[in-house]
């Protein structure tokens, strides 16, 4: 599991910096949480696969957060892509592509499912779950909370040599939790696993002001990106449009217990995140500025 941005400023792009979009890189699926103008080109840069399980998920209808669906669609479909991708977004998400796709004219080559979203949870998957929570932005903007479920413990092939289990499909059988049967004999999962791992908790803000709705839906997470716009410095300016301050998330991330902050959304003016790391290091021990093409591996 590992972390891509491809995307880290605010509204204006810079010659570093494209518009607002991650990638959540699990085994076999990419979950994308925004896409900003030029989504695509990021994403072809990262190497990341134009016909894998997709989910979109977008935190408002602001066009650097959502504009660069339409040109990530269209090359998709050049690149004959198949597998079909579902896009979640508040309401409105189902309009803005339907218009701009028929207007745009250009045929899809995989099915698209546009699913709008609500507090609370929104996908359980077998693996994980995707849970929003309303943000405080200029317009209606939310988070998004991904669980991993429990993973089982780790295998010991050695155990179950010694208990007689023959390599194959009894061990994959133990590995999925079932219980299996060896001559007269009955080996219990719990004979070659160790203890379950828990699920890794991972958190992404949109854009948003710090507020406690989310200090509680973000608490215990393994890692956050949150909103960074602007130094504290410009707090002022933060709270006329709807952002947060470096600082302020890390306040936030401290106050919620998560473990590691990731800062990123930051204002063109910034030509480095060295004065927002630098403040935000002075609330909680662990801070990563975020950049383009930047991978963090969650261990």
């Amino acid at each position: 599991m590992k972390l891509v941005f491809l995307g880290t400023s605010a509204a204006q792009p810079t010659p570093e910096r494209g518009m607002t979009c991650i990638c959540l890189v699990l085994d076999k699926e990419i979950l994308m949480f925004d896409a900003g103008e030029g989504a695509q080109v990021a994403f072809q840069k990262a190497k990341l696969g134009w016909n894998k399980q997709m989910r979109i998920f977008v935190t408002h209808l602001h066009g650097d957060h959502c504009v660069g669906i339409l040109g990530l669609l269209q090359t998709m479909s050049l690149q004959s892509r198949t597998e079909s991708v579902d896009i979640f977004g508040p309401p409105g998400i189902d309009e803005f592509l339907a218009a701009n796709l028929k207007i745009l004219n250009f045929g899809l080559t995989f099915p698209v499912r546009i699913i709008r979203i609500k507090e609370g949870l929104v996908l359980d998957d077998s693996g994980y779950t995707i849970h929003v929570c309303e943000a405080e932005h200029s317009i209606p903007a939310y988070a998004y909370l991904f669980t991993e479920k429990d993973r089982p413990g780790r295998f010991y092939p050695e155990k179950a040599k010694n208990l007689g289990v023959p390599e194959g499909k009894l061990w994959h059988e133990l590995q999925s939790g079932k219980e299996v049967k060896v001559q007269d004999k009955i080996i219990k999962p719990s004979d070659v696993m160790g203890d379950k791992r828990k699920g890794r908790k991972i958190g992404i803000s949109g854009d948003t002001r710090p507020t406690k709705k989310l200090e509680d839906f973000f608490n215990g997470c393994d890692y956050i990106t949150f909103d960074s716009t602007y130094s504290d410095t410009l707090k002022d300016k933060a709270i006329e449009t709807g952002h947060s301050t470096a600082k302020e998330a890390a306040e936030l991330a401290k106050r919620a217990c998560v473990s590691n902050l990731i800062l990123t959304h930051f204002s063109a003016r910034y030509d480095n995140a060295e004065e927002l790391v630098k403040e935000a290091k002075t609330v909680h021990d662990s801070v990563i500025p975020a950049k383009d093409l930047l991978e963090i591996d969650i261990k």
